[in-house]
């Protein structure tokens, strides 16, 4: 179940991974339509408005002037009626509106429409313009507007005999800005198919030199780590081929390092195997072999068979440690404890070498590792340390602490290690004297596996060394384990 839920998940990602060309499309689509859309409608809209505030400030210009009219004739008190009620009609028929003449009381004298006539008006508007105030209002949903203006007596107090209420449609501003609407859809449709062009030829022009470094990544990955992968047009292709050919990098020692282990391995377990066929050949081609000459060959083929054994059961730790499954039995342990055991088990080698080990535990250490694991690390490091001594040499082990990691150190009077392969000690099978390992037999693996175990635990190991003036490596490990 769990595997089948992780297919799904899998599927799913690559169900919804997208092009980088369409993004680039629907980007360039998307910056330059809705800033278009978004002015072309801005510019109707104030257009429209525009032309609406225009009307109604003729609208209200007539008005004035036809009450001017009306007061100077007397229209109220019967004087040229009938040229100003014409004159009146034009003025509805010219706006497509209507004309309401209202007197002072409150009762409609005139409705060019014919329908209201002798009725009374007495709306929020009439009564605020009879108080001397005009009134402007737009209905944008009837696409209409409705102003109302005083009709003075013509007295020196000038006093309101009458009002205009003047009702214009904008219908005809509104379909003539919906006209040029129309019109600006059909340029914004053919505006749209030019970009879609023009951003699928962009895309295409911008993605060409992603295309390119995808081709060398192909051939990359298709075994060629010799090519040649770095330079590109836009910054963030180097950066990438930088990062890319550092990766190869890695992946060239990755093979080259594979290829040499292999070849070291071979040879590491083909060398055992040869010394036992010749010894043993050795033995078989002599007639009577006194028995001290056969006691000692025998001691040498138990002496290549132990070697044999001590490769592969290195060789078995190594696998054990590369497994990304490889797990660590971490507990409390006492490091102090741990360190003196080994040193225990180590000390007969050192007495027979003549070499003196010294243990300096700066303060008590406790801390969550793998006791196992550990154990074989400081092994290895004082083991080495012993056999690459000079004679009456010395060892020393120094433990300490802060309040996140210990530090074991481990320095002799050895030999030391030349600087110039210093970065390949931790290496598999490397030695820097192959002749004088083989006789302490030595594999070749102690310290890579010393290296694993201390990256296993989050920790880092450093050498510090000078050829023929000894060696120190240096462990920091955390003095609690975070998985």
């Amino acid at each position: 179940m769990e595997c089948e839920g992780k297919r799904r998940l899998v599927f799913w990602k690559e169900d919804w991974s997208i092009s980088l060309k369409l993004s680039i499309v629907i980007l360039l689509l998307l910056f330059g339509l809705i800033p278009m859309a978004l002015c072309s409608q801005t510019i109707l809209n104030s257009v429209r408005q525009s032309q609406i505030e225009a009307r109604m400030v003729e609208v209200q210009n007539q008005a004035q002037i036809l009450s001017s009219k009306m007061t100077r004739t007397g229209y109220f008190h019967g004087e040229g009626q009938d040229f100003m009620d014409s004159e009146i009609v034009t003025m509805a028929d010219v706006y497509s509106g209507r004309v309401v003449v209202v007197n002072q009381d409150f009762r409609i004298t005139l409705d060019t429409f014919h329908v209201a006539e002798n009725r009374l008006n007495i709306s929020e508007e009439v009564l605020r313009c009879f108080q001397g105030e005009n009134s402007s209002r737009l209905n944008r949903e009837k696409h209409y507007f409705a102003q109302t203006v005083p009709v003075y007596d013509g007295s020196p107090g000038q006093g309101i005999e009458g009002v205009l209420v003047v009702t214009a449609s904008t219908e005809a501003l509104t379909g003539l800005t919906d006209a040029v609407g129309d019109k600006v859809a059909l340029f914004q449709v053919i505006l749209f198919l030019v970009m879609v062009i023009l951003a699928a030829a962009a895309a295409v022009f911008l993605l060409r030199p992603f295309r390119e470094f995808q081709s060398r990544l192909n051939h990359v990955a298709q075994g060629a780590l010799d090519t040649d992968i770095s330079g590109g047009v836009y910054r963030e292709i180097r950066d990438i081929s930088d990062a890319v050919g550092k990766t190869i990098d890695k992946l060239r020692a990755v093979d080259q390092s594979r290829q040499e282990f292999v070849s070291n391995v071979s040879h590491e377990l083909k060398t055992p195997i040869t010394s036992i066929r010749v010894l043993a050949d050795s033995l078989m081609g002599m007639g009577e072999v006194p028995v001290e000459l056969y006691r000692e060959f025998m001691e040498d083929i138990s002496d290549e068979i132990d070697r044999e054994s001590k490769i592969i059961d290195d060789l078995l730790s190594l696998v054990k440690m590369d497994k990304s499954e490889a797990e660590l039995n971490i507990a409390q342990v006492n490091v102090n404890t741990l360190v003196e055991q080994t040193l225990k088990r180590l000390r007969p080698i050192a007495n027979k070498r003549k070499v003196e080990l010294i243990f300096e535990s700066i303060r008590d250490v406790t801390a969550d590792v793998d006791e196992m694991k550990l154990s074989l690390a400081v092994t290895n490091l004082v083991e080495n340390a012993i056999k690459y001594n000079v004679e009456e040499g010395w060892v020393r082990v120094t433990l300490d602490a802060d309040h996140k990691f210990f530090y074991l150190k481990v320095a002799d009077s050895g030999i030391g290690i030349p600087e110039e392969v210093q970065d390949r000690i931790f290496e598999r099978f490397f030695r820097v004297d192959k002749a004088r390992s083989r006789e302490t037999g030595g594999s070749g693996l102690g310290l890579a596996i010393t290296r694993n175990v201390v990256l296993m635990h989050k920790g880092a190991i450093k050498l510090s060394s000078k050829d023929g003036e000894g060696s120190v490596f240096t462990l920091r490990i955390p003095l609690n384990y975070i998985a």
